[in-house]
């Protein structure tokens, strides 16, 4: 099975934003420790409310029109557009289907600077395999130009002269991202298998453009079914299939190829698979990605603005709120260079919008048996998974991580574990300060150069850290916190966990504890202490290693890195004062 997943190739690289169920996202990140103090005894710490610190967007951009171009397979969203906007919920709430989409990073998902600067990177550390990775790349972030181009015999082309050229006939269609033509008309032929992995959804290339099906959860009346085909080309057609997660798990179980010192493909690498650890998870039973992702209307809504108004229900919203906080911020910032279809109040509700997901669906955090020996304070942090997936998962790029403090009597702090620092750095991270190591897991803390960080951590054939897709063989480590449910000893390889964290009693299924101790040097109390789960969709070394070239992308990334900050989202919380 593997061999035919080596087959493909894979993706050479990948930024969707989405992964799974119960996906971490945050639009509006902040890293200031709330300075409250909610509860006077360690035994009831209490949760606070974290918060936030926008970063200023274009107040004024309006967005572009959604593309209407078309070609035999498929369909700009504007085309859908026409009938599927000014959409009401039974609570009166906009639910239009293209103002939801349209700042989702699905819709973003070929306009991505950080996407397109890491295919240039790719390509520049890996120049003889350009081809495969500017075509396996295309595969599930331009996938309408890429599906027709495979068609017609040829291979998807991202960069210089290929479909970020506004001279391609395909540019139109390859910006427009994963777009409703081609989520809608996935097939359900073998979904959930390993065939249909890593970018390998069924497309029927044999019906004419003038009566191909678009799946949906709905029937749909007859008048109405004439109307659409009239109107768009397409024909609705009911399958339940539309809310299964294995229509997501075409893009988002992904294995990329990885190459041996000597440059030769060497095997396969689970990049990113978010669908089968929730298949691991007792999520399986209960939420499937939509659940999560596309949460429902209050009551019913309509469907579609033009015949009779007819509602229905459930009526999952296209949000499609993810994991990509820090990108949501660059959109907006520099939507106009980027030539986004989304206002910036479009970008600034999707953040809003996530952020809720992230601070309300990824995780809790409890301060726990704190105590005063002497000199010495005590403290367990334990964090709750929420999530159906990992926490943080998709691409390896994302991290969390716990900010915990100490302040003495006079507020002055005298311990910190886990700062940020410029450009979005961890204080006492290995990784961030030398790219050759990294931060191991951490049953205890007790020294400030100490952070306990929730990630993925590639290394190659050498075993060396890499953040080269291509040359990604191992997980050196792998602590991202489980979700419930999850057997850490059972599971397949290709979801384990890597490193000290598989040894760790505590880190299991839905939950870890780590206990810090502290060294209060003659400090004087009463001492509060303060806890904090931070996440970054995009980690500092993930953006620094792309100074290693140069190139157009490269610069245009570095640049908006340079101008929007890179803080972290407070997910969770919790302070407390011990006398």
């Amino acid at each position: 099975m593997r061999s035919t997943r080596l087959s493909h190739l894979g993706l050479a690289f990948t930024l969707l934003l989405l992964a799974a169920c119960g996906s971490q996202s945050g639009p509006a990140p902040t890293s200031a420790p709330p300075s409250t103090v909610p509860s006077p005894t360690p035994e009831r710490a209490a949760q606070h409310t974290p918060t936030t610190a926008a970063t200023p967007l274009a107040a004024d951009y309006a967005g572009l029109p959604l593309p209407a171009d078309r070609d035999e397979l498929f369909a700009g969203s504007g085309v859908c557009a026409e009938c599927h906007t000014q959409l009401r919920d039974d609570g009166g709430a906009d639910v239009s289907i293209d103002t939801a989409w349209r700042s989702s990073m699905m819709a973003n998902a070929a306009r991505d600077p950080y996407w397109q600067a890491a295919v240039r990177e790719e390509v520049l550390s890996n120049p003889d395999y350009r081809a495969i990775i500017e075509d396996k790349c295309t595969t599930c972030h331009t996938p309408m130009a890429r599906f027709s181009e495979a068609a017609a015999g040829g291979e998807g082309r991202l960069l210089d002269d290929g479909y970020v050229d506004p001279e391609h006939p395909s540019h139109a269609l390859a910006m427009d991202g994963v777009s409703c033509t081609l989520c809608h008309q996935i097939q359900p032929d073998g979904l959930g298998e390993e065939d249909t992995f890593t970018g390998g959804f069924v497309i029927s290339t044999e019906l004419p453009s003038d009566q191909r099906v678009a799946f949906g959860q709905f029937s749909v009346r007859m008048g109405m079914v004439r109307m659409m085909q009239a109107r768009s080309g397409f024909i609705p057609v009911q399958s339940l299939h539309i809310e299964q997660a294995e229509l997501c798990a075409t893009c988002h179980t992904l294995y990329t190829p990885f190459l041996d010192a000597s440059g030769e493909v060497a095997g396969e690498f689970p990049e990113q698979v978010p669908y089968l650890e929730w298949q691991a998870s007792s999520f399986k039973e209960a939420l499937t990605c939509q659940n999560c992702h596309m949460p429902t209307a209050n009551g019913s809504a309509p469907i579609a603005s033009v015949g009779p108004l007819i509602t229905r229900s459930p009526f999952y919203q296209h949000l499609f709120a993810g994991g990509n906080a820090y990108m949501l911020d660059v959109l907006g910032a520099f939507g106009d260079q980027l030539a986004v279809t989304a206002s910036s109040a479009q970008f600034q509700d999707k953040r809003e919008r996530t952020l809720q997901q992230l601070q309300s669906h990824s995780a809790s955090l409890a301060l726990e048996g704190l105590s005063l020996d002497g000199s010495t304070l005590t403290a367990d942090v334990t964090i709750q998974a929420k999530t159906g997936h990992k926490f943080p998962t998709g691409f390896p790029a994302r991290r969390v991580w716990i900010h915990l403090t100490v302040q003495d009597g006079s507020g002055a702090t005298v311990f910190e574990s886990g700062a940020v620092n410029g450009l979005g750095s961890i204080a006492g991270n290995d990784n961030d300060g030398d790219p050759t190591v990294f931060e191991p897991h951490h049953l205890v803390i007790d020294s400030p150069e100490q952070v306990q960080i929730y990630e993925a951590i590639m290394g190659d054939t050498e075993g060396q850290v890499t953040t080269t897709l291509l040359r990604g063989a191992v997980y050196l480590k792998d602590n991202r916190l489980l979700p419930e449910g999850f057997d850490k000893y059972a599971v397949e390889p290709d979801i384990s966990v890597s490193g000290k964290a598989l040894d760790d009693e505590d880190f299991l299924g839905g939950t870890d504890t780590v206990r810090y101790v502290v060294a209060l040097s003659g400090a004087e109390g009463p001492f509060t202490v303060n806890a904090e789960l931070l996440y970054q969709s995009i980690g500092f070394r993930w953006a620094d290693n792309l100074r290693r070239h140069q190139a157009p992308e490269l610069a245009r990334f570095l640049d908006y890195y340079e101008q929007v900050p890179n803080r972290p989202v407070v997910v969770t919380g919790a302070s407390t004062q011990l006398q």
